[in-house]
């Protein structure tokens, strides 16, 4: 009796946990017409199955009923039938040529990129999200949001359910507009990703050297959460996907706070496969220039920034940026190839071997050239060089950064 008392407690628990309100076995609808004619498919194919395990079943639990030996019912001796073997043939043929033609017709449409109005590079690292929106310049990279990041640490005495969608939150979302056909051309720096927003349909893997391509339409506004699908390393549960459907109006808005060019997010349909390798190869140039713009503000203004400046917003970015690789505290995560800022050589040596690294990346560290402004750039460094017992004095200006790219 204990036992099952300390049973019904348990189960008790899981019901009435947070959990259960979440519970769903089945596929989301989705709110692009695309999802909703998968989910459509889904079901067909669902229930189609559902009748034969019926039938199958059926004929099964009827036959062991009906001819047991208990009622004297002699098996039957034969070894072939012609008409049985004629009809388990042609029946399942005509059953899969059934669900096969719904599923050639949509997965036709899944691959259509063309006539898209909006393209997004996608580009996976360990482990973040870059966004590069070639039609307006626009260049963001993608994080977990800093509340999760700080709550996910061991021992950071925060209750992870005191957060607010945890561990499904990043810095900078992922911003389209509503009713426009968005293509993403899908790319990885390092390690194979995969980018998944079930609510958007579609999953596609971000591959080192290879440029896959997917699309979705939005019809619905609001904020839609995905994860990164793909096993891509000790990081790859902190990965998260958020996507922001908007109106036109204030997706234009958006673009032109981020340094972009509004009047360059309607695009042309791409074409083939190749030209869409080319599209995205030229995403990187000058269209990216336009991101040097900083969306806290401008730079240097009229004279040097001071150090305590310099080194507040450095730390902000370095949590955001930073931190997740090389821990909040500097000391990093050598196992993982994650060298450690605290007494680096490239915190504390050559000031111009540092800003090379925070410009152009190295390994698994993007290059920030294209996706941050001089001052941020400026201000991260000056951070990194005098946080963790650094202590070198430096105050790197933005001027310096401009003359390095």
């Amino acid at each position: 009796m204990k036992g099952l008392s300390y049973l019904a407690a348990a189960l008790s628990a899981v019901i009435a946990g947070p959990v259960a309100a979440e519970w769903g076995l089945n596929m989301p609808k989705g709110v692009t017409a695309m999802t909703r004619e998968i989910y459509g498919l889904h079901m067909l194919i669902f229930w189609i199955c559902v009748a034969i395990g019926v039938v199958v079943f059926g004929a099964m639990i009827y036959s062991l009923i009906a001819h047991r030996k208990s009622r004297g019912v002699e098996a039957a001796q034969f070894h072939e039938s012609t008409s049985v073997e004629i009809a388990w043939t042609i029946v399942p043929f005509v059953i899969l040529i059934g669900m096969a033609i719904p599923a050639a017709g949509t997965l036709i449409r899944v691959e259509d990129t063309s006539n898209s109005d909006l393209t997004v590079r996608v580009t996976g690292y360990q482990w973040m999200w870059q966004y590069e929106y070639v039609d307006s310049g626009v260049n963001i990279y993608s994080r977990l949001a800093q509340d999760s990041n700080a709550a996910r640490q061991l021992d950071s005495g925060i209750d992870p359910n005191t957060v607010e969608n945890y561990l499904l939150e990043v810095d900078n979302r992922m911003v389209v507009p509503v009713d426009q056909k968005v293509r993403i051309l899908l790319t990885a720096d390092d390690v194979i990703h995969a980018w998944w927003v079930p609510e958007l349909g579609g999953k596609k893997d971000a591959i080192p050297g290879f440029i896959n391509e997917m699309w979705f339409k939005a019809e619905e506004t609001g904020v839609y959460r995905g994860q990164c699908s793909e096993l891509c390393g000790r990081g790859h549960g902190f990965m998260p996907i958020v996507v922001e459907v908007v109106s036109q109006d204030e997706f234009d808005a958006w673009v032109a706070e981020n340094g972009g060019d509004a009047a360059g997010t309607q695009t042309a349909d791409a074409g083939d496969s190749a030209s869409a390798q080319e599209t995205a190869s030229d995403a990187g140039g000058e269209s990216a220039q336009v991101a040097q713009a900083d969306t806290g503000g401008s730079d240097a203004g009229g004279g040097d920034i001071p150090m305590d400046t310099l080194m507040s917003e450095g730390e902000e970015i370095y949590n955001s940026q930073c931190a997740a690789c090389h821990q909040a505290d500097g000391s990093g995560m050598p196992a993982a190839g994650f060298p450690a800022m605290k007494g680096s050589e490239i915190a504390t040596g050559s000031l111009d071997e540092h800003i090379d690294r925070v410009l152009n990346g190295k390994g698994a560290m993007p290059a920030y050239k294209d996706g941050m402004s001089d001052r941020k750039i400026a201000a991260v460094i000056t951070f990194e060089r005098n946080a963790f017992g650094n202590d070198t004095g430096d105050a790197i200006q933005p001027s310096q950064i401009k003359a390095k790219r």
